[in-house]
């Protein structure tokens, strides 16, 4: 039996006969629409043909200007018989659900502001700018331990490596959305981290053992879940310890993920861990999904094996039948049906969507979106730039730049990130204000001429700034630096013993493992125009280094990069 008056739900008495009179009256076509939670589009065609003629629970919007955005969800929630959960990756701010939004910072920078309430102010800002363009459900906060540097998708995603940190950010977060009346979903369970792979390309392995799992991963998840978080986003990762262990018939020589496991779903998040929200698998075209199970069998075996809803989809239709059929055929019971759809929709009237759709209020009216991006989260998202931006290393005792000291300075900016091109106009900008000679290297203009020799290049240059946007990306499997691109140039750091040298990064924290003859290293976690802004107000020396690593940027000592 479920609880609807217990933790996260705590329905009074019309809540729940609203849940259950409303699953009384659903038609086998609806129950099977309910259970999913699809990628949204900005045409109404495709929505109502995809989506709302499917009765689908739930969509996610990629971030869109805040006034169609708006619009778009009235539409969404005016065409719908039962009100839609309206999803977010509101990771770093509300840039998350709209443009329009305050990219606050990753969740690396929070972290780094060793500061609780910067995480508190992080949900703020998420849920209040979600909640002014008609969104209701984060995908946040991100609970992964960052335990491997290697690991191509975790990194600044994560509140850091230590267990005690990413508790007390997550619980900063989850207070800050629920005060603003938004669902968290905390992620990904079991716990990414471990792996140095990518569960977007292969079921990736949480490989603790049940004592270690417990008292990291599975302290933060209890913790977080008594203290009220509606539904929990499982990944596409195994858990071999524990899944052997609740189930000693387990083949732990196959590799099962957590959105298959009855395990880790039934056994571990429901009974162990007391969980009694809803529970949303990852998304479903991942490899660590797709290749672990025929499809047809994999999308109801899904909700069979404990999740109650199933997110995105290759191909909305061809999943949507692929459920029907696992339902007819009893794949999904009836039982499990009624469970899945009880957590739903108790999900729904714990967020009072029922009664606001009886009210006309679902979503907001367009004075709402004076709150994106307002006065008071923008000296909020300055104030945690101030408090995050880290010195790493200057054993060269660089710092403080002046431009009496350092006028001219060669300065090559790189990367893969969605900023690179903002990066590599800003950077060089805000040198130039502050009366530098800047000199930005281009790969392609190199090929054009004879290169200098070395004592040329000292001769030009008093100071050479590398700066790194090295992003992580889902899909790919390594994070790091590439010099290929520029082999045989300027491009290269060659020159660290020649001129005085410093590298910044405003993405991934352990590209120092790939420079470590670079003796000046600053880590700013984030791309945003507060972190650049406060990166030069420390190196110049007009305010501390205030942040605190919230991971081992020396990657173990190893190579010994801290020379």
């Amino acid at each position: 039996m479920i609880d609807l008056k217990a933790n996260p739900f705590f329905l009074n008495d019309e809540g729940i006969a609203w849940v259950n009179s409303t699953i009384a009256d659903m038609t086998p076509e609806e129950k099977v629409g309910q259970l999913f939670c699809p990628h949204g589009d900005l045409n109404k065609d495709v929505v109502k043909r995809e989506m709302l003629d499917k009765k689908v629970a739930g969509i996610m919007f990629r971030p869109s200007p805040g006034a169609e955005l708006l619009e778009m969800n009235r539409y969404v929630q005016s065409e719908s018989k039962i009100p839609m959960l309206i999803a977010a990756n509101l990771e770093a701010g509300g840039n998350g659900t709209t443009t329009d939004g305050t990219f606050f910072g990753k969740q690396m920078q929070v972290a780094a502001a060793n500061d609780f309430e910067q995480a508190y102010r992080l949900g703020v800002i998420c849920g209040r700018e979600a909640k002014s363009v008609g969104c209701n459900w984060a995908f946040a906060p991100i609970i992964d331990i960052d335990y491997n540097y290697r690991n191509p998708i975790t990194n600044v995603r994560t509140f850091g490596s230590d267990p005690d940190k990413v508790l007390g950010c997550g619980k900063g977060y989850l207070k800050g959305a629920h005060e603003e009346g938004i669902a968290v979903s905390i992620k990904h369970f079991p716990g990414d981290g471990r792996d140095e792979r990518d569960q977007h390309l292969v079921t990736s392995i949480n490989d603790f053992s049940c004592e270690e799992w417990d008292s990291t991963y599975g302290r933060i998840y209890k913790e977080l879940i008594d203290d009220g978080a509606l539904t929990v986003m499982v990944g596409h990762i195994a858990q071999p310890a524990y899944q052997k262990k609740l189930n000693p018939g387990f083949n732990d020589e196959e590799v099962i993920p957590a959105t298959l496991s009855p395990e880790l779903l039934g056994g571990l998040l429901r009974e162990r861990l007391g969980f009694n929200g809803m529970i949303v698998t990852d998304a479903s075209e991942m490899m660590g999904f797709t290749t672990a199970m025929v499809r047809k069998d994999a999308v109801p075996y899904s909700i069979a094996a404990g999740c109650d809803m199933f997110l995105f989809n290759k191909d909305i239709d061809e999943d949507y039948a692929y459920m029907m059929e696992g339902y007819k055929n009893g794949v999904i019971t009836e039982e499990r049906m009624t469970e899945a759809l009880t957590r739903i929709l108790a999900a729904k009237a714990a967020l009072g969507l029922h009664t606001a759709q009886k009210d006309g209020t679902l979503v907001p009216q367009p004075d709402a979106l004076k709150e994106l991006n307002n006065a008071q989260f923008d000296a909020w998202a300055k104030e945690c730039a101030d408090k995050a931006v880290t010195l790493v290393k200057d054993t060269q005792n660089l710092l403080p730049l002046s431009p009496e000291k350092h006028k001219n300075v060669f300065m090559s900016v790189f990367g893969a990130g969605a900023d690179l091109e903002k990066i590599k106009v800003r950077m060089p900008e805000l040198f130039r204000k502050e009366g530098f000679n800047v000199t930005v290297f281009d790969p392609e203009e190199e090929k054009k001429m004879v290169k200098d020799g070395v004592e040329v290049f000292k001769k030009k240059y008093d100071l050479a700034v590398v700066v790194a946007d090295v992003e992580t990306y889902s899909n790919q499997t390594t994070a790091r630096i590439s010099w290929t691109p520029m082999h045989g140039s300027n491009g290269r750091p060659w020159y660290t013993r020649e001129v005085p040298t410093m590298m910044i990064s405003v993405a991934n924290p352990y590209v120092l493992i790939d420079a470590p003859m670079i003796k000046t290293f600053v880590n700013a976690y984030s791309t945003s125009d507060y972190a650049t802004d406060a990166i030069m107000e420390k190196i110049m020396g007009r305010s501390e280094f205030k942040g605190v690593n919230p991971v081992d940027p020396f990657c173990g000592d190893r190579y010994d990069l801290k020379l």
